[in-house]
């Protein structure tokens, strides 16, 4: 019961952070006005508007003009109840849990944001640094100074990095954004949980650029085209590199204590 309570609480949770989404980069209040329909701006009545169950009665249409409404909301709401449950059943009902669930929204709101606007807003970031930190006495599993230090070390490695990748291309790879990202990221699961967040958005990303270029590759193939311009159009494609950190940081907050410790079995 305590599961379904956490799964409910996700799911309002994450059609707030859908409103989060939209409206954060455009400048708009995420309270006010109610949700309103993109396309004919007609308002959402509230039996529209249960998370996940409304999209499948309306078969992913708005009611008023017949709008298709976009997968993302319901994947959103399904993947907050997911982790919601998730730290409950990894943590607890706890205070932990509680600071684990805050940090999950963070991510996946700024995964959409990135997603959509190549953008991680300091609105987001900042605060949740100063969250991460003030957390501390609460998490068990990291002390203060590891903390400091994954803010540090994060955000010191990402800007490290910005640098080579800009004397070496003469052209920016990565933005602050990615840096404030990680430095948060660092604030709530500590120097090694950063690390590990680090490492599998690594490999994440150079997947979904491995991903990307294979599928130009297949484009250019099927089209009779030449390969290597295609090639070097996929390349000049910036990747969302803060849904990756997403994926990382969630792999680290519920299996990054075994992956290090598997790790340091290793040597």
């Amino acid at each position: 019961m305590l599961d379904v309570y956490a799964a409910l609480l996700g799911l309002v949770t994450g059609s707030y952070l859908n409103v989060v989404i939209h409206r954060l980069p455009r400048g708009e209040s995420t309270v006010l006005p109610r949700s309103r329909c993109p396309y004919c701006g007609g308002g959402i009545r509230a039996r529209d508007n249960l998370p996940v169950l409304s999209y499948l009665l309306l078969r992913g249409r708005c009611r008023r003009c017949g709008a298709p409404i976009s997968w993302r909301y319901p994947a959103f709401e399904a993947a907050t109840a997911l982790l919601f449950v998730g730290v409950a059943e990894r943590f607890g009902f706890t205070v932990e849990a509680l600071i684990s669930a805050v940090l999950c929204c963070l991510l996946l709101v700024l995964a959409g944001i990135d997603f959509d606007h190549l953008l991680l807003p300091d609105r987001l970031t900042l605060p949740g640094i100063v969250v991460g930190l003030a957390a501390q006495p609460w998490l068990p599993r990291t002390a203060f100074l590891d903390a400091v230090l994954g803010v540090l070390v994060g955000a010191g490695l990402l800007i490290l990095l910005i640098n080579f990748w800009f004397w070496l291309f003469d052209k920016e790879g990565m933005g602050l954004g990615d840096v404030n990202m990680l430095a948060m990221i660092g604030a709530f699961l500590g120097w090694q949980g950063m690390l590990v967040s680090f490492a599998v958005a690594t490999v994440a990303g150079a997947i979904g650029g491995l991903v990307l270029l294979l599928g130009g590759a297949g484009r250019a193939i099927l089209a009779g085209e030449s390969l290597f311009p295609a090639l070097r159009l996929e390349l000049k494609v910036r990747l969302p590199f803060g849904l990756f950190l997403t994926v990382g940081a969630l792999v680290a907050l519920f299996i990054g204590d075994q992956l290090v410790a598997a790790y340091a079995g290793l040597l």
